[in-house]
């Protein structure tokens, strides 16, 4: 059964902390803003190009015109904004992150993190990821619909965060990896999505729903941070799996699925799942299926350099460990073949398994791992957008798209690291970091 005072408690939570840091940032009851952004250097993912010495054009939150300085009229009005020494780009996107989680938490000593806690996290998670250029993203999992609190306070202007889809508490079966394997026999707790049998996962699904999910998200193999099973083994039935996707679809709901096992992603596939998130075990067999579908691939590839370093200090067992000894480098091999096969590919961190505002190491590990800075840039912006469905808002710097746009010091495609220290993040023509400074 949902808790529904944890439902509350988190959006109270939510509601206090941003009293308490002053962050509000919301534009109703201005007058809409007129912003002429000049871009030394402005790049386009969608096509590969680098056109120079633009104007951006911005009314209220939308792009309302791009071209060449001397081709665009800027308003008298128009407040100037001058990037000409910057390479400008849009916004960056993150389809798989965890903002109500802390990374430091992990193993026995996330049992000690509270609802209320887990909402006041999200709050600072959430504007360290925007600050970081990331201004949209999709947070697969979260205690308590905390996420779907966090989205609201977000786009009533309360709180400072990215555009967000949420899941709300991911779906699994009893002791799998959405479940809380942590506790003994006698506290008879299961986690908030935990179903057996097709009918019982069907009304989970109507359940996310009803409490406000955009996405539905479930578990279809093992995990790497989950106590006491394997991480590549299925966990749901091909039944089990057919009748989520079947539900979540006729409900206009994409499905995430959590996967790391071979035939546990091809089952996943076969049942019609949008995105396969980590897909570590992939074969050869399930990336042609996956391309044949156009099932999204969303490869987490960074997370195994923090797991191993910091891991243990941050209370993860020493079996998982194990877990991600045994798939960290073998999912960067299949990152590679993936790329290689022409398999579409999304911008996917898991961040909360490592600090927030560190979404843009990963792009550097993508490019290590087979893709070219350009292709990396596009998973992170083009890609994750249709992969959310938003391809018409976010994702390009072009008119009637959300005025999401960031700035960098030199060119990202030389230097991919310079990703991950941006100087300028406007989201929806309100800029929330400027030379390098929040506002």
């Amino acid at each position: 059964m949902i808790d529904k005072t944890k439902a509350v408690a988190a959006a109270s939570f939510a509601a206090i902390i941003v009293a308490a840091s002053g962050q509000a940032l919301a534009q109703s009851g201005e007058v809409e803003r007129v912003e002429a952004i000049h871009a030394g250097h402005l790049l386009d993912p969608s096509t590969g190009t680098v056109l120079t010495d633009q104007i951006i054009l911005v009314r209220g939150e939308k792009i309302v015109a791009v071209g060449p300085s001397g081709s665009i009229k800027t308003p008298a009005d128009a407040v100037l904004i001058d990037l000409s020494n910057e390479t400008v780009l849009p916004g960056l996107i993150d389809v798989h992150v965890h903002l109500t989680v802390d990374p430091l938490k992990s193993g026995p000593s996330s049992l000690t993190v509270s609802t209320p806690s887990e909402a006041i996290t999200g709050v600072a998670n959430a504007r360290r990821t925007l600050l970081a250029g990331f201004t949209t993203v999709r947070n697969v999992g979260a205690g308590a619909f905390t996420d779907v609190a966090l989205r609201d306070a977000v786009n009533s202007g309360e709180v400072m965060g990215p555009r967000m889809q949420v899941s709300g508490p991911p779906l699994g079966a009893t002791g799998g990896h959405a479940d809380e394997n942590l506790l003994p026999w006698e506290f008879h707790f299961k986690g908030e999505g935990i179903a057996d049998g097709p009918w019982a996962l069907r009304a989970k699904v109507r359940e996310n729903i009803k409490y406000g999910a955009d996405v539905i998200k479930f578990m279809g193999s093992g995990g790497v941070l989950s106590h006491g099973d394997s991480v590549g083994g299925q966990q749901l039935s091909q039944e089990e799996m057919n009748a989520i996707v079947e539900e979540a679809h006729m409900w206009s709901r994409k499905v995430a699925v959590h996967d790391h096992g071979t035939e546990a992603i091809k089952a996943a596939i076969r049942a019609g799942a949008d995105t396969i998130e980590h897909a570590s075990l992939i074969d050869d067999e399930g990336m042609a299926m996956a391309k044949a579908r156009g099932t999204w691939l969303d490869m987490d590839i960074y997370d195994d350099d923090y797991i191993l370093s910091e891991g243990a200090k941050n209370g993860v067992e020493e079996a998982s460990l194990d877990k991600e000894r045994q798939v960290g480098r073998l999912q960067r091999q299949n990152f590679r073949k993936a790329v290689l096969a022409g398999c579409k590919m999304g911008f996917a961190t898991d961040a909360g398994v490592y600090p927030h505002g560190w979404n843009a190491k990963q792009l550097k590990t993508m490019t290590q791992w087979g893709m070219t800075p350009l292709q990396a840039i596009q998973a992170a912006t083009v890609s994750d957008a249709q992969i959310m469905g938003w391809q018409d808002r976010v994702g390009r710097i072009a008119p009637g798209y959300y005025a999401d746009i960031i700035a960098v010091a030199e060119d990202p495609l030389a230097d991919i690291t310079r990703l991950q220290s941006v100087s300028f993040v406007m989201k929806g023509g309100a800029v929330y970091k400027r030379d390098g400074k929040p506002q």
